[in-house]
C-alpha cells in the first residue's frame, strides 16, 4: 500500500511539473501580426497608417499583449529602442518589401523584425521620410541597396543614433522628426 501511494505522489508530481512546463510555453506564445486597417493611426505620430508609402510595423508588448502600429519602421525602431519600451516589446513585425510594392504594403508580408535585414539610407521615401527599408532575406536587401543605393544592416544594428542619423540618398541628414 506504501508503494502505490509513493507511485502516485510521483505520477501526481509529474503530471505537475508537466502542468507547469506548459503554462510557460503558452506565456511565451508568439503574437500573430495583424492586419493595418485603413483607419489605424500610427502609435508616435498619430498618422493614418496606410496612407503613407513604404515599410509600416506592428509591435507587442509583454504585459497587455495589445498591438501597437506605426506608419515607419522608423517610428517602430524610434518607439522599440526607447529605455521604457525595449524590456516590455515582446514580438516585432515589419513588411518584406521584396515581395509587396513600396506605395501599399500588404500585410501578409510581415515578418520577424529581429530576423530581417535593413536597407538604410535609401532613396525611397517612406511616411516620415527616411526610413529602414525591411527584408526577409539578405540578398533581396543587397539588391535593394544597389538599385537604390543604401546600405545593408541587421536588426541589432540598429540604434537611436542610427536613427537620427538617417537620410534620404542624394537628400540632407539630420534630426529625426519630432511628433
Amino acid at each position: 500500500m506504501r508503494q502505490i501511494k509513493i507511485l502516485l505522489l510521483i505520477l501526481a508530481s509529474t503530471l505537475l511539473l508537466s502542468a507547469c512546463n506548459n503554462e510557460d510555453k503558452t506565456a511565451e506564445a508568439v503574437n500573430q501580426a495583424v492586419a493595418i486597417e485603413s483607419g489605424d493611426e500610427c502609435h508616435v505620430c498619430g498618422m493614418i497608417i496606410t496612407r503613407f508609402p513604404g515599410p509600416k510595423g506592428e509591435s507587442f508588448s509583454r504585459y497587455d499583449k495589445k498591438v501597437r502600429k506605426y506608419c515607419s519602421t522608423r517610428d517602430l525602431f524610434a518607439f522599440v529602442l526607447e529605455p521604457e519600451n525595449s524590456a516590455s516589446v515582446s514580438d516585432i513585425y515589419v513588411h518584406d518589401m521584396a515581395v509587396t510594392p513600396w506605395d501599399h504594403p500588404d500585410d501578409k508580408t510581415l515578418i520577424d523584425a529581429k530576423k530581417a535585414y535593413y536597407v538604410i539610407n535609401h532613396s525611397l521615401k517612406g511616411a516620415m521620410g527616411a526610413t529602414l527599408a525591411s527584408f526577409k532575406q539578405q540578398a533581396d536587401a543587397e539588391a535593394f541597396a544597389k538599385k537604390y543605393q543604401g546600405s545593408v544592416i541587421r536588426f541589432e544594428q540598429v540604434d537611436m543614433p542610427l536613427l537620427q542619423s538617417l537620410k534620404v540618398a542624394g537628400g540632407t541628414g539630420g534630426k529625426m522628426m519630432q511628433h
